[in-house]
């Protein structure tokens, strides 16, 4: 299923089978069909016609996921450290929290902080809903999570051309390419999934974010003036913004 297709399911119960697994990340068959209360037979059913439309899959432990067109995992290797870029699962949420809040711990990186506490508490990473989509790639050194870019839509007629951005490195491996090459990524899926235009905004203090967006081609659209107050002090917030 593609982030860009509209979410059609033809009967009641495989609409409340999706946004139970889409709610949680992943679930149990067992449980879903526990929880919601709806027969054996029937349960099977509708799990088998939301696999054959490519809303879910399941694999042989009977867990159900949202299943996404997120494309294949990329290696690279800079010098001497080798990584392989991919789409986020499920079970990368523990790690992307870290490292969210690793490199936004100088409270620097507000929009990502934010994404970082709402993944942590919804305990789902990607979602695809009536409301929002919201998707992850990472970036992994012997499948550890030291990278992320991460993307979010509101499902809005008015806005459904747009999708926000955030993107971060652990410090011990920047240097290597590998923010570019999440960057890219996630501008390609954006593209792909008929996005026009990304944003994102920082306060002024962080410099190195936004000339580094600058290097990828962003430009500055708008500054709050005294938008944060970090530490005590009052900080510009700098909108930036990329057309596809």
């Amino acid at each position: 299923m593609e982030f860009s297709e509209k979410l059609e399911f033809g009967h009641e119960d495989r609409k409340r089978i999706y946004e139970y697994v889409e709610r949680h990340g992943r679930a149990d068959a067992d449980e879903v069909q526990q929880s919601l209360r709806i027969d054996p037979g029937g349960f099977r059913h509708h799990v088998a016609i939301l696999r054959r439309d490519g809303y879910l899959s399941e694999d042989d432990d009977d867990v159900l996921t949202v299943s996404l067109e997120t494309g294949a995992e990329e290696e690279f290797i800079d010098e001497d450290v080798e990584f392989v870029i991919r789409p986020a699962r499920q079970e990368d949420l523990t790690g992307i929290v870290g490292a969210i809040r690793q490199v936004a711990e100088e409270g620097t990186y507000i929009v990502a902080e934010t994404v970082a506490d709402e993944i942590d508490h919804q305990e789902a990473l990607l979602r695809h809903n009536e409301l929002e989509s919201r998707m992850f790639f990472v970036a992994t050194v012997n499948d550890d999570v030291v990278g992320w870019v991460h993307l979010h839509a509101p499902e809005l007629d008015k806005l459904s051309h747009t999708a926000e951005l955030t993107v971060g490195v652990l410090d011990e491996y920047t240097g290597h390419g590998i923010g570019s090459h999440l960057l890219e990524r996630g501008l390609e899926w954006a593209g792909s999934n008929n996005y026009e235009k990304v944003y994102q905004s920082a306060p002024s203090t962080n410099q190195n974010a936004i000339e580094f967006l600058k290097a990828h081609g962003w430009e500055t659209e708008a500054v709050r003036e005294d938008h944060y107050k970090i530490n005590g002090e009052y900080v510009d917030e700098v909108m930036m913004a990329v057309k596809l």
